[in-house]
């Protein structure tokens, strides 16, 4: 009754519906009357208005009150699965009583006998917006995991301090300066790498060029004829020892650390500023890098980063001086081998220049508008990128060991780069995630290719000096392999 029914033109979707006995469905947003009219288009043929009125007829040619009160034969067979079958309630709607239905419109109309559409990049089951935010969720680190492992640390690092104020006349002004991933919130996974760099200020200080890139100097002290702390590693050039003062740097936090047996010095490893220390906490073994640093305080930034740092149409003019007038630091890291030698300097002597808290001061003040990802203001998906290109780099290269020379800092500084390009929060909108991401690979890309990608406060330092164009060339097919087969690394 409700397909022959739903055939008349003058019925209302009301009186359909209260005159239905049917167990209709709950589709068309609860339209029980409109899923009737949708089932008669599909399945019955078309009637005459007059033909909906006659009362059903059974297909064994009785009407369905007569089969119903007929006890002693058979039911009707078809009763409850063909709706045709059923008597209605009550008697049909008066004339006067029924409501005209609205004409639809040619464009409505062919909307309403169109099927329903899934949109590809949000239903289905492993479209790149679904993929991206499941991996996001899974590199979340647990707050209990991250209190503990931060505190374990924290004890570690203090117990450091304390020994080189006490041990060491070298090293009694040394101060603290958390960098990193994990104090910049982008860390991913597991809070298993800490880095926490332990600085020694340092005034009247010269610095020379060692290499033609800018990123690399030897430290040497201007006439002064006061002692100084850290004249035990001056040669008699007044060049400040990298190599020197790191081994006893290195001595101290062993002996610093010699009586806590979950900690272990791990081997030192040739070009590397930092000691590593591996710790045991609560079944995790956990990395910590100490970094030894010169603190250069009173002094501008050297001239070769003039031309870099151009924050003046993202954060502003006046961010960028505030970051200007603050110290940089100098780390022991050398370039190539650790023989060559210039102006008389060896290389393994030589400094490398840090901006590791500017990084981390502009993460966490990364939006256009000073609001940007706090309570009651715009959310923006910058930070997502980073971790998610982070995420797979590193699951590219535990698949691939042959990408080993591309890391993390790479793609920070892309993302910087690309924050500049970019500058407004709304062209980071997190509801725009998966755009947002692709773009960020594009640029990536693009550095790739070129085979040149500029530190962000040096621009003629080449992050990718290292890497071969062969490895280049595969680690963007491996990018693009991903991105056409929707991240499937993220989903293994």
């Amino acid at each position: 009754f409700a397909l022959q029914m739903s055939t008349h033109k003058y019925i209302s979707n009301s009186s359909l519906a209260r005159y239905c006995r049917v167990a209709l469905p709950t589709t068309m947003n609860g339209n029980p009357a409109a899923a009737v009219r949708r089932r008669a288009r599909n399945q019955e043929p078309a009637r005459s208005p007059n033909a909906a009125r006659k009362a059903p007829v059974c297909r064994r040619g009785r009407s369905p009150r007569a089969a119903d009160n007929d006890k002693g034969k058979a039911a009707c067979p078809t009763r409850g699965k063909v709706p045709a079958c059923h008597k209605p309630c009550g008697p049909l709607p008066a004339p006067d009583r029924v409501k005209a239905a609205s004409p639809q419109r040619p464009a409505a109309a062919a909307r309403a006998r169109a099927p329903a559409k899934i949109k590809a990049g949000k239903g289905a089951p492993h479209s790149p917006e679904r993929v991206l935010q499941s991996t996001l969720e899974s590199l979340k680190i647990r707050k209990k995991a991250r209190g503990d492992v931060a505190g374990e640390v924290n004890k570690i690092v203090e117990g450091i301090i304390k020994h080189l104020k006490t041990k060491s006349d070298c090293f009694s002004e040394i101060e603290k300066l958390p960098t990193g991933s994990y104090y910049e919130n982008v860390k991913i996974s597991e809070p298993n790498e800490f880095d926490v760099m332990l600085t020694v200020p340092v005034q009247r200080v010269e610095l020379q060029e060692f290499d033609s890139e800018g990123a690399f100097y030897s430290v040497s002290f201007k006439r002064n004829p006061q002692k100084r702390p850290l004249d035990r590693f001056v040669l008699n050039d007044r060049t400040i020892s990298a190599n020197k003062m790191l081994k006893d740097f290195r001595n101290h936090i062993k002996q610093a650390t010699a009586s806590v047996s979950s900690v272990k010095l791990e081997r030192k490893k040739a070009g590397c500023p930092a000691v590593t220390l591996l710790m045991k906490v609560k079944g995790r073994e956990v990395g910590l890098d100490i970094v030894l640093g010169l603190k250069v305080h009173a002094q501008s930034w050297p001239t070769i980063t003039k031309d870099g740092f151009n924050i003046d149409g993202w954060l502003g003019t006046k961010v960028k001086q505030e970051f200007k007038r603050c110290p940089f630091y100098l780390v022991p890291k050398y370039v190539g081998k650790g023989t060559d030698e210039k102006h008389g300097v060896c290389a393994k002597d030589t400094w490398r220049i840090s901006f590791s808290h500017v990084e981390k001061g502009i993460l966490k003040n990364h939006g256009f508008a000073k609001t940007c990802c706090e309570s009651g203001g715009s959310q923006c998906c910058r930070k997502q990128c980073l971790k998610l290109l982070k995420c797979l780099l590193q699951k590219l290269k535990e698949k691939h060991p042959e990408l080993a020379k591309f890391f993390s800092y790479q793609a920070k500084t892309a993302l910087l780069h690309a924050c500049v390009k970019r500058p407004q929060d709304s062209d980071w909108e997190i509801k725009e995630l998966d755009d947002c991401f692709q773009q960020f690979l594009d640029d990536f890309i693009q550095y790739l290719k070129a085979g040149d990608l500029p530190h962000f406060f040096i621009p003629t330092y080449n992050l990718l000096y290292s890497t071969t164009k062969s490895h280049r060339q595969f680690l963007i097919k491996c990018i693009e392999e991903q991105r056409n087969n929707r991240f499937p690394v993220f989903r293994n």
